[in-house]
């Protein structure tokens, strides 16, 4: 797929996204949620994690219909609420409020993750505390001692979904990178990820590791490298050239 960073709504305050160290400007989150959705096929059914892939509800490309499922029960899940259209009975797994869209379907979470384990969700997008050059994914702890087991369907969802997207800022608070050669903190699968959405840039997981297909306005590859503790592949030309290719075939099969 041909993505146009001018697509991406650059009048959205970008002040969120500038480093103050670096003074370097990326996506922020509600525009990292926009190239997220982008890559969401038309007809797609999927599950948005807690945190961060929850602004994706908000965005659904023009012309292109997606089901957002939520594993405590509700398929159809809708965008985040205004403080006055809120409904304290209706909520996502992160217990926030959620609306519902027409013709949106309630059910026993058990049937919720039925559908997961059934590989009936086609996209996952999840948070990430950690991935690995090999797609392997830590999400759910640090590893402490102190720190409360809290993995909750992740585990599930990375099993069953056909297709995993991470949504992640780059590096941590303190500029620690987390994409990493290996993980170092407990994982919640083993080359899972398909896809990684950060603040800096879009990569993806291949054979030969981290695969670099886009950047972010004002960033440089060299920028990205230097945050990226593993090998990164610079794929843009290459990712282009397929993305041409894909929308010539689209477009003589529909002739």
């Amino acid at each position: 797929m041909k993505t146009n960073n001018k697509s991406i709504n650059k009048a959205q305050d970008n002040s969120q996204a500038v480093y103050q160290k670096n003074h370097v400007v990326g996506w922020t989150r509600e525009q990292m949620a926009q190239r997220v959705a982008q890559d969401i096929p038309n007809g797609a059914y999927v599950n948005l994690g807690i945190g961060i892939p929850e602004h994706v509800a908000r965005f659904v490309p023009k012309g292109r219909e997606v089901i957002y499922h939520t594993e405590n029960g509700l398929l159809g899940m809708g965008p985040t609420p205004n403080d006055d259209e809120i409904c304290l009975d209706l909520i996502n797994a992160g217990k926030k409020p959620v609306t519902a869209i027409k013709g949106a379907a309630y059910f026993h979470h058990a049937d919720s993750f039925a559908m997961i384990r059934g590989q009936h969700i086609d996209v996952c997008v999840l948070g990430a505390m950690q991935v690995s050059e090999k797609g392997d994914l830590a999400n759910w702890s640090t590893g402490n001692k102190d720190a409360i087991p809290a993995v909750g369907g992740a585990m599930d969802l990375v099993a069953g979904v056909k297709t995993i997207f991470v949504m992640t800022q780059h590096t941590t608070k303190n500029g620690e990178a987390k994409l990493l050669k290996q993980c170092s903190y407990p994982l919640t699968g083993q080359q899972v990820v398909n896809r990684i959405y950060t603040n800096l840039c879009v990569i993806d997981i291949t054979e030969q590791g981290f695969s670099l297909i886009e950047l972010a306005p004002d960033v440089s590859f060299a920028y990205v490298v230097a945050r990226t503790d593993a090998k990164l592949i610079d794929k843009r030309d290459q990712h282009v050239k397929q993305a041409i290719s894909q929308s010539q075939t689209s477009l003589v099969s529909t002739v």
